[in-house]
């Protein structure tokens, strides 16, 4: 039976700019104690999936999340900047309500889905993608199929690598749903490309019983 890689999404557990509906970006915000204690806790469950290698962004939040991981399965963190969350731009340091006030027409455009870039000077979402799944993709051409590839990032990447290897339109990325602090997303891939095992999960992925029978699916 073939072996097939998996990419494990993980975003990084809470800041104090989360709380305060700050636009992050490139700014290094580091995990305040609700958030470092969320990484443990994601971490003792990712742990027993046996990941293969981890990577993550160069940020703070990212690598300290990474690194609640990283000690328990005794793994290094290979660190690329290319996994980086969205350079806001004009908007990082902002919250969603004073960019509604200053620049309301590019910000709820770009909210909406638009592909412009992020507070005027900086990224659009199909860069971000671009960067974050050439990054995936350099480390899993370095292994053998079967791979487990913890990616630490953050919630804005993740989603533009989901949408982007799940090959939906990007004016469409926007239909998958947001990760939550510490929370993760699993892609896997098959005979027809990657497939979403499990989205903003936080528990340890179960089978999914019946499924080929037509039954309704069992909730966990």
């Amino acid at each position: 039976m073939a072996k097939h890689n998996r990419i494990l999404l993980w975003r990084h557990g809470q800041t104090d700019w989360n709380i305060s509906n700050r636009f992050q970006g490139h700014s290094d915000i580091p995990l305040n104690e609700i958030g470092i204690a969320q990484a443990k806790r994601a971490a003792t469950l990712l742990a027993v999936m046996n990941p293969t290698a981890i990577i993550s962004s160069d940020l703070g939040r990212a690598r300290v999340t990474a690194q609640a991981l990283a000690d328990l399965v005794k793994l290094p963190v290979t660190i690329d900047a290319d996994l980086r969350e969205t350079n806001g731009g004009n908007w990082e340091g902002r919250t969603g309500e004073e960019n509604r006030a200053d620049d309301f027409e590019n910000f709820v455009r770009w909210i909406d889905g638009a592909d412009s870039p992020a507070g005027t000077i900086g990224e659009r979402r199909t860069e971000v993608a671009a960067r974050a799944v050439a990054a995936i993709n350099r480390v899993l051409a370095q292994g053998d199929e079967g791979q487990l590839l913890v990616v630490t990032t953050h919630g804005g990447t993740a989603r533009c690598v989901l949408g982007h290897l799940l090959e939906l339109p990007q004016s469409h990325w926007g239909v998958l749903g947001g990760l939550s602090n510490a929370s993760w997303s699993i892609l896997q891939s098959g005979p027809r490309g990657w497939h979403l095992v499990e989205h903003n999960a936080g528990s340890v992925p179960e089978p999914i019983y019946g499924e080929e029978s037509g039954a309704e699916p069992t909730l966990r």
